[in-house]
């Protein structure tokens, strides 16, 4: 080292030396920093000490250790007066009945999970086999449960209860969890389960916060992330099923997409409640004094191949307080099954989470087919055997309209040697044999409608079969025959191929409504004149093979609905043409309605007169052509 480098190095050190001398507190500074620090740590004491004070036992161990000066520094920097809820340790708390468990976390206050003691899911184990595991909601630790307050001093200007440690009390079904403030300040989430029920009462409560939270509009937002875990065999199905539903105070219950990510944005807009769903199984928090003040819904698909959830929801909600110095918000937390009588009790609509379809179709599921069946299940074990008859009554109820169905065809087959010579005498013109044809049902009055129209009556109820099987709790893992679940798809074997609308399986249900179909479709087309559109012969077949495909997944309580509905049609078809039908009465009717003078109708009048201009305009066309 040469001399100019000693003499620099000597230099920079007495310049941080004389630096840090002239920089040092004074003895007085210095005293007035001790006394602080000392002041600081004996008012954490005495807040530890009236804490521990008003808690139970339950929470001894979960008093936040605050040791270490700069520590305190930081988390007061950080959180504001909620520095004292920033440290601790995280403990979980329970509360239970007979059909469900709570658990709580001390880090957040939040429901940790939420354990069903009466309903399962099948899971496939590493070796292979099946087995039942009970069904748990919420247990994600991805899962989000968190308020955001505006606290004055924060670093950034809130405070997540999700980063706060909670003080417990518990009173019987009650639980009390606070996040401590200052001196006497606190946030509190208090839940209380209700006896033989999914439900807790839950409210939160701010006191003495008025001079912590900033000045304001008295409101604080709810940040709510779920990610929906799988339950079902059909996690597609499962998953189209699985969505945000509210309802805001000025319309019905809404919803977000369902097959698709989806957004929905409710600005000032009053909510009376959210619902994270399933396909069976939801929560929901339920506003039972002011509603919820706006709010921000969206759904997140997931690949269900890959992925353990079938889709991620969110609700971020205002929820309005009075005040922050004594102010509460009161709510109903629900977190079970879609039983409909429970989510009815609570009301404001909420049982309307239950996909039964809307309009017609939702009113016949809910306030017709719900409760027959439900009347039917409580006498008859086995929801095949309930299906089954439930198909009797409506097939026996509908019998008249199948009965007029059936006698229009009847009158068609009687006219059939008469169909038979028009279609002879006219077979180069179509035109003209279809003009004649009409002419021949006006004359022997036969509609050939007639067929039809009790079909299209039958839709509605058709229809709402179609919505409430997959949607209805009941049929969830209950056996039949060789289905396992009449809830989802039954399995005659799985061949291990994925393909395209079929899936890796086949559905013996599904196959075997197929095959009734054609052989019902087959029976019934032996007396219908299709010469006029042949198309529709090849059609009636095409249609089950192509909707194989699509019930190949669907809910086996359905597809058994659809087989054995066929069945019962086709021995009340065979019954009422073998033995209660007289051919020879029939075409004495025919002859007879014959007989009796004929006044057109306005209509018939029209389309008679059209077709035969229509017929007119051919002709002059064909003479043009030969000229």
């Amino acid at each position: 080292m040469d001399r100019n480098q000693l003499i620099g190095i000597i230099l920079i050190m007495t310049t941080i030396m004389l630096w840090t001398i002239y920089t040092a507190p004074s003895p007085e500074e210095q005293e007035a920093i001790r006394q602080s620090q000392d002041s600081l740590a004996l008012a954490e004491q005495d807040l530890r000490d009236e804490k521990q004070a008003e808690l139970t036992p339950l929470d001894m161990g979960a008093v936040p250790a605050i040791d270490d000066t700069v520590m305190i520094l930081q988390n007061q920097l950080k959180f504001g007066a909620f520095y004292t809820s920033s440290q601790g340790e995280n403990t979980d708390y329970v509360l239970e009945n007979d059909l469900v468990r709570f658990t709580f976390s001390s880090k957040g206050g939040h429901i940790k999970e939420v354990l069903l003691k009466q309903h399962y899911k099948t899971v496939l184990y590493s070796d292979g086999k099946e087995g039942k595991e009970l069904v748990k909601i919420l247990e994600s630790p991805e899962n989000r449960f968190n308020y955001v307050l505006p606290v004055i001093g924060a670093l950034n200007k809130t405070v997540h209860t999700e980063d706060l440690y909670f003080q417990a009390s518990s009173r019987g079904n009650t639980i009390s969890l606070k996040a401590y403030a200052g001196e006497n300040g606190y946030f509190e989430q208090r839940y209380t389960l209700r006896p033989d029920d999914y439900t807790l009462d839950y409210s939160i409560h701010a006191q003495g916060l008025d001079a912590v939270i900033t000045s304001g509009t008295p409101s604080i937002r709810l940040e709510w992330l779920n990610h929906l875990q799988k339950y079902e065999k059909s996690e597609q199905f499962e998953q189209n099923y699985s969505t945000v539903y509210f309802k805001p105070t000025d319309k019905n219950r809404d919803y977000c997409r369902c097959v698709s990510d989806a957004v929905e944005e409710l600005p000032d807009k009053n909510i009376e409640w959210v619902s994270h769903a399933n396909q069976f199984f939801n929560t929901s928090l339920v506003a039972t004094g002011l509603p919820f003040s706006g709010g921000i819904m969206t759904t997140k698909m997931t690949d269900y191949k890959s992925s353990q959830y079938v889709k991620i929801v969110t609700s971020d909600v205002d929820v309005p307080l009075d005040n922050f110095n004594d102010g509460n918000f009161e709510m109903v937390l629900y977190s079970g099954p879609n039983e409909f009588k429970r989510l009815q009790v609570l009301g404001t609509d909420l049982d309307q989470i239950i996909p039964f379809g809307s309009s017609i179709f939702g009113t016949i599921n809910r306030w017709v087919i719900r409760p027959f069946f439900d009347f039917l299940s409580q006498y008859i074990g086995s929801k095949g055997l309930v299906i089954i008859i439930l198909i009797f009554l409506i097939k026996m109820a509908l019998y008249p309209l199948m009965y007029k169905m059936l006698y229009s065809q009847a009158k068609m087959g009687a006219l059939k040697p008469e169909l038979t010579q028009v279609k002879d005498k006219f077979k180069d013109d179509m035109q003209k044999q279809q003009m004649e044809t009409m002419k021949m049902y006006r004359e022997y009055g036969v509609s050939p409608l007639g067929g039809c129209l009790p079909m299209v009556l039958q839709m509605p109820i058709w229809y709402a079969m179609f919505r409430f099987f997959p949607a209805s709790i009941t049929f969830r893992q209950e056996p039949f025959l060789w289905a396992t679940d009449l809830s989802t798809y039954d399995v005659l074997f799985d061949h291990g191929i994925d393909i395209p609308f079929m899936g890796t399986h086949i559905s013996l249900f599904t196959l075997l409504w197929a095959v009734s179909t054609i052989i019902y479709t087959y029976y019934n087309m032996q007396n219908v004149d299709l010469t006029a559109n042949p198309a529709m012969k090849y059609v009636q077949y095409f249609m089950p093979v192509m909707f194989l495909g699509f019930f190949n997944s669907y809910a086996a309580g359905l597809t058994c609905y659809m087989f054995f509905s066929n069945l019962i049609n086709i021995l009340q078809t065979v019954i009422t043409k073998k033995f209660v039908f007289d051919e020879s009465k029939i075409r004495a009717e025919l002859l007879r309605e014959k007989a009796k003078p004929k006044k057109k109708s306005g209509f018939a009048a029209r389309l008679e007169e059209a077709m035969k201009q229509q017929q007119a305009q051919q002709e002059l066309k064909k003479n043009k052509n030969k000229k």
